[in-house]
């Protein structure tokens, strides 16, 4: 495998067997990492931990990357951003790594209503699936992240009316998407 040429996917994939293949992605995605922790934390060493450990966690958990739900890119500042957070509320990471649009807050009783919530879920990642990647990644690193305006156009290197522009024309799309999701049903 040429690792310059490998998309960062075929990268992470390939990580448990290979870990020097964390260097080539280390080299990419380091900047905008250390970009954000930096940002977010105020302090050089603070930041160079949590991207060390946001790798380190890329590391061991590759297995669960799902290129459905976004790019390794958007995958690793989400995990830099809640170790930011928990570093900033003073508390020891969790060490879990966000995987899905989010976990239910409680079981509930109404198997309908669980129902519904897994229906609409499915139909958000459809519709985030069909939009352009640099609308996807805005939405993800907004939502499912956390990040503000600002941290996303720093994290991705972008000006910050770029990321608002983005978001605007996905959030657009998305409902589009979503109401015509509606309308087919019944």
């Amino acid at each position: 495998m040429e690792e310059q040429t490998a998309s960062d996917e075929v990268l992470l994939q390939a990580l448990p067997q290979r870990p020097d293949l964390l260097a080539p992605l280390y080299d990419r995605l380091s900047g905008p990492a250390f970009g954000l922790a930096l940002r977010m934390l105020g302090d050089r060493e603070s930041a160079e931990e949590v991207v060390q450990e946001a790798f380190l966690a890329l590391w061991r958990h590759a297995a669960r990357f799902d290129a459905r739900r976004g790019t390794v890119r958007t995958w690793l500042l989400s995990i830099v951003h809640r170790r930011a957070i928990d570093r900033l509320r003073g508390r020891a990471p969790v060490g879990e790594l966000p995987t899905e649009l989010g976990a239910d807050p409680a079981p509930e009783s109404d198997v309908g209503a669980q129902a519904l919530r897994r229906l609409e879920r499915e139909q958000i990642l459809a519709a985030l699936a069909q939009l352009p990647a640099e609308q996807r990644e805005a939405v993800e690193l907004a939502y499912f992240a956390g990040l503000t305006h600002a941290q996303i156009a720093a994290a991705l290197g972008v000006p910050l009316g770029t990321v608002k522009s983005r978001l605007r024309l996905a959030l657009g799309r998305l409902r589009t998407l979503l109401d015509a999701g509606e309308g087919s049903e019944g």
